[in-house]
């Protein structure tokens, strides 16, 4: 069945999709040399890692040009890969791809199974990411998306003021969370757990980084939505509602705007990626990692294990698209195996982007040592990589994910719904958009 999204993505590129798929014959190699285009994110570090790529790759395969170019934010990166699509100038390869944005355009056919291009399953095994890449399989039992980079969704604490109140290290369960509340709010009646004013606004791609991140961990990484159909565990649904409703009873949530709420010691908990450090070493060089804060996996439910907690993946990778000549699609996975068969490369692209390869091996593997050796507060995400959850793979996940907002989350956090209640509100509005 499709879904509202995809049916209206699928109107907008059906003709050039049709059409991209009738001119596949062999245009796009001119005199022995096939010419494939790459989109990057529209960031100049990873602008500049392709094109090194590129330049390296040519030389050792004259016979592929790669021309790498930065995808256009006007409106957004999504619209122009749309508007690309639509009017049949869409690159062979595009990075930058989230998994709802694939479950978009892989319902309208504009995307190529790059399980079915040989040579696929060669770059999994030889980039070491066989654990990784299960969680990107799409409910059709297809790979459309390799992911380039995983950052694992963990949370910071104010280690400083957790030693303050008696702690050495950061709670891991639920009552041991509410212990520390309770105790912040003795010490501190003025300071919370979480001040985060996200808590409250319903915003779709707010819930990857608070709700999905201890979703992920109660659900021991459960699947909330497959394709078109919710499939979300109930128990630990509710267990991730009642933890946030009883860290409210204890007056430990401000929802509401604060400046820089955890940097100042407002709060002394929060969700933080790898990208944070590079700011903070401008803005609060006091922030230092072992002193000031630490990282932590989400919280559990008392009972569960401790131990390789999953989280919510902050991960986008690549594709191949339908419309690309068969010459054009063997030439981008022949580019995408060399860059991926040497570790090297992951180092050059961790060191220029600070994002976490999407690597099962990335905390042990010795390539990348040195680095977070010098880099210690990326070793967690490093270590986390495997246990990271990718977003939801349905078209319409915008609309779904503003409904856990709406129904569940804002609500709990305001105090004016019971988690149940709200668990139950928001299942049935997802399942009735489901249907639609």
């Amino acid at each position: 069945m499709k879904r509202k999204t995809g049916l209206l993505l699928a109107a907008s590129l059906a003709i050039g999709v049709m059409a991209g798929c009738s001119n596949s014959g062999d245009s796009s190699t001119k005199n022995g040399v096939t010419t494939i285009d790459f989109w990057a994110a529209p960031n100049p570090p990873q602008q500049v890692y392709w094109k090194e790529m590129a330049q390296e790759f040519q030389k050792e395969n004259p016979k592929i040009k790669v021309n790498v170019s930065a995808i256009k934010e006007s409106p957004t990166s999504e619209a122009s890969i749309q508007s690309a699509l639509a009017g049949k100038s869409a690159p062979t390869i595009s990075e930058n791809i989230n998994r709802g944005f694939a479950a978009q355009l892989a319902d309208s056919k504009a995307l190529a199974p790059l399980d079915q291009i040989d040579g696929f399953n060669d770059i999994v095994k030889s980039r070491n990411m066989t654990n990784t890449v299960k969680s990107w399989k799409f409910s059709d039992g297809h790979q459309y998306v390799l992911p380039i980079y995983s950052n694992p969704m963990l949370f910071g604490w104010r280690l400083d003021i957790l030693k303050e109140l008696g702690y050495d290290s950061p709670p891991k369960t639920y009552s041991e969370v509410l212990d520390v509340v309770k105790k912040l709010k003795q010490k501190y009646p003025d300071k919370y757990l979480w001040a985060k004013a996200d808590l409250a606004d319903p915003t779709a791609w707010k819930r990857w980084f608070d709700f999905f991140m201890l979703y992920d961990a109660a659900s021991n990484g459960n699947n909330f939505i497959e394709g078109d159909k919710f499939v979300a565990d109930d128990k630990a649904g509710v267990q991730t509602l009642t933890f946030l409703d009883d860290v409210r009873k204890e007056k430990g949530l401000l929802a509401k705007q604060a400046q820089d709420p955890f940097e100042t010691g407002t709060g002394i908990f929060t969700d933080i990626g790898p990208w944070t450090f590079s700011y903070w070493a401008e803005k609060f060089p006091d922030m230092n990692y072992g002193k000031t804060f630490t990282l932590a996996p989400p919280p559990v439910p008392d009972g569960a294990s401790t131990e390789n907690v999953k989280t919510f993946a902050d991960t986008k990778g690549l594709v191949i698209f339908a419309q690309a000549t068969e010459e054009q699609k063997k030439a981008a996975l022949k580019f995408i195996q060399w860059v991926y068969s040497k570790p090297e490369n992951d180092l050059k692209w961790l060191e220029k982007t600070n994002l976490p390869p999407a690597r099962d091996d990335l905390s042990s593997n010795e390539t990348f040592s040195k680095f977070f050796k010098e880099n210690p507060e990326l070793q967690p995400y490093a270590e986390s990589v495997p246990n990271a959850i990718p977003s939801i793979d349905n078209a319409n996940y915008n609309d779904l994910q503003t409904m856990i907002g709406q129904q569940a989350v804002n609500p709990v956090v305001q105090g004016t719904i019971s988690p149940e209640e709200g668990w139950k509100a928001m299942k049935q509005a997802i399942q009735g958009g489901l249907k639609q």
